[in-house]
């Protein structure tokens, strides 16, 4: 009778560890998408500053405008995936509650890049686009690995460098694209590696062990 008790509450206990595991992270970003989508930035910058490229100002706009909708058309497409596909998701919609914490700074740095192009400051746009990705990162830090919030600060702190540096210019990609492919590569390889140890934590839990996720 007591063993039962017992078989009865350690599973009880992982059970409550496995929804608190699944629930205290948003796994709806994927870090080869974000990895993918700095390899990107980089390779746009690369095609910028070559020479078959036109080199004026509403050119280079496009260009990272381009860059800027297919990063956020991959990583869409890997929530919706995620959202759909993943059993342990059971197409919850609140679920995707933790995608609205980015809005914020992404509207912020959308109104500063409108109001930077309308008055032809095209010198300072690099800057907001880094700081506004970084705090996109903060933002989100508390449903993500930890250590999101040191990309974070690295990317405010290039953006703040970038717009107090006299000579920043942005017919210059080349800037842009190594810090978005830093960012974007060390964000991805954050999540993959709190991925990996998720499910090695899920498979420990379905194997009837009880784990000690404090490190999360």
């Amino acid at each position: 009778m007591l063993t039962s008790h017992l078989k009865e509450a350690l599973n009880s206990v992982r059970q409550i560890q496995r929804t608190v595991l699944e629930r205290q992270r948003f796994r709806g970003y994927s870090g080869r998408t974000r990895m993918l989508s700095g390899l990107i930035a980089f390779l746009g910058a690369a095609l910028m500053a070559s020479p078959i490229y036109p080199q004026h100002r509403l050119a280079h706009l496009v260009g990272w405008g381009v860059v800027f909708v297919i990063a956020l058309l991959i990583n869409g497409a890997a929530v919706i995936y995620w959202f759909l596909f993943d059993p342990r998701v059971g197409r919850d919609v609140f679920r995707l509650r933790p995608l609205l914490d980015p809005i914020p700074p992404l509207f912020v740095g959308g109104v500063l890049t409108a109001a930077l192009i309308l008055h032809a400051e095209y010198d300072y746009l690099f800057g907001v686009w880094m700081c506004m990705f970084g705090l996109s990162n903060l933002s989100s830090h508390y449903v993500l690995p930890r250590a999101i919030a040191l990309v974070g600060l690295f990317y405010v702190a290039c953006g703040t460098v970038w717009l107090l540096h006299p000579g920043a210019g942005l017919l210059n990609p080349w800037p842009m694209g190594l810090v978005f492919l830093a960012g974007e590569v060390t964000a991805g390889l954050i999540l993959h590696f709190d991925e990996r140890r998720y499910l090695s934590l899920i498979r420990h839990m379905d194997n009837g062990e009880v784990v000690d996720d404090r490190r999360s």
